[in-house]
């Protein structure tokens, strides 16, 4: 039966990142089922160049332009198109062949490629989280007028996902899971102190520096909330956050019955990762079991919103809607990038957050140009913030 699957071609945008490594790691380890039509970095010339003389794409793409020449050179001896800039992505994502687009490129630039590979059919695996809260009705809309599938590739929306899968009642309540990053147990003096070497440190999961610090902040949970109610159209209010320091529940479903259903597993990303690109199939890997044995307990916190305040903006920026939940994800990539050069602590964080929501022009039906324009306004607001 082997012979008979059809290959799936792939375009995976940030394949030097956490997620486009391990996407990678499936599909070598499922020649079989994929190959790579394209694959795209932002600056990671030298991992693109060994993935691309790997992989054999048809086209690769760096969104630095000044890496271009180095690019092509190194693969001037292959029958591989090398293009550079963000229009690229966009327009390389339209290709014909490209099955599955896979979107893990960090934050805001996700946006604007998955617009054009919904619009061109394809569907999406979307490990881009901003992609939705920032665009969340948007998306949707796009998505279901051009009948394209969007599969989600974060562990906790994937989990959802698997819950639901041949559900048809209606949900009651959605308990997605956290697992408190690194800073959990601290207080909030202690967290007044905290570097970003402490932040990196997630105890469960390997993941980029942005994705971590969110996790560190609770940002990236307020996210997933977001996210979760434009894939499953559950509103916030029925969406509960869960502190799981064991990350080994990924997330429950709740039923009008009071019935719940979890997905559990073992922290990897690449069988979320798998799932969405092997989809309605599951496919046998070698990845390390759950050892119920082993488990000494699993534990659920309800999580402290005054310590970790980048969760409860992120309540209020879907509960007002419009392009606020832009404004916070917009001034949110400015703290984390601020933080990581040691411009401002990590609770400062959270007060450049809470100013530019208020700052900021509010549009309660934005348009994409409207995003387009709030997200540069609300970056000029955040370092202005940051410069006082």
């Amino acid at each position: 039966m082997e012979t008979d699957i059809k290959k799936r071609s792939i375009a995976i945008l940030g394949s030097t990142g956490s997620i486009g490594t391990q996407a990678l790691e499936v599909v070598r380890n499922n020649p079989e089922r994929f190959e790579i039509y394209a694959l795209t970095a932002n600056c990671q010339v030298d991992l693109l160049i060994a993935q691309a003389i790997e992989f054999q794409p048809e086209v690769v793409v760096i969104a630095d332009e000044r890496h271009y020449e180095t690019l092509k050179a190194a693969l001037s001896h292959l029958p591989i198109k090398v293009w550079a800039g963000a229009d690229a992505i966009a327009q390389g994502v339209e290709s014909e062949p490209i099955d599955v687009v896979l979107t893990a490129l960090v934050g805001y630039s996700g946006l604007r490629p998955t617009i054009h590979a919904i619009k061109a059919g394809k569907a999406i695996a979307l490990a881009n989280k901003e992609t939705l809260v920032v665009a969340g009705e948007l998306i949707t809309a796009l998505a279901f007028e051009h009948k394209v599938p969007i599969l989600p590739v974060d562990s906790e929306h994937s989990a959802i996902f698997q819950c639901l899968n041949g559900e048809r009642s209606p949900i009651e309540k959605i308990l997605l899971t956290a697992s408190g990053g690194p800073f959990r147990l601290k207080s909030m003096d202690e967290l007044k102190k905290v570097t970003k070497n402490d932040a990196l440190k997630h105890p469960n999961w390997n993941m980029g520096a942005k994705v971590t610090i969110d996790s560190a902040s609770m940002m990236n949970k307020g996210f997933e909330m977001m996210e979760a109610k434009w894939l499953f159209g559950v509103p916030p209010e029925r969406i509960q956050v869960l502190v799981h320091p064991q990350s080994i529940v990924h997330s429950m479903v709740q039923f009008e019955d009071s019935s719940v259903i979890a997905q559990l597993g073992m922290p990897d990303m690449r069988l979320p990762i798998q799932y969405a690109l092997t989809y309605p199939e599951r496919v046998k890997t070698d990845f390390e079991r759950v050892d119920f044995f082993q488990l000494n307990t699993l534990t659920f916190e309800q999580p402290d919103l005054e310590k970790f305040r980048n969760l409860a903006f992120a309540y209020e920026a879907v509960g007002k809607g419009g392009n606020l939940p832009c404004i916070l994800n917009a001034a949110n990539e400015v703290a984390v990038a601020n933080f990581l050069q040691d411009k401002i602590g990590f609770l400062e964080m959270s007060h450049v957050l809470e100013q530019t929501m208020c700052k900021a022009s509010f549009v309660a039906n934005p348009t994409y140009q409207d995003y387009v324009e709030t997200d540069t306004e609300s970056r000029r607001i955040a370092l202005e913030l940051i410069r006082l």
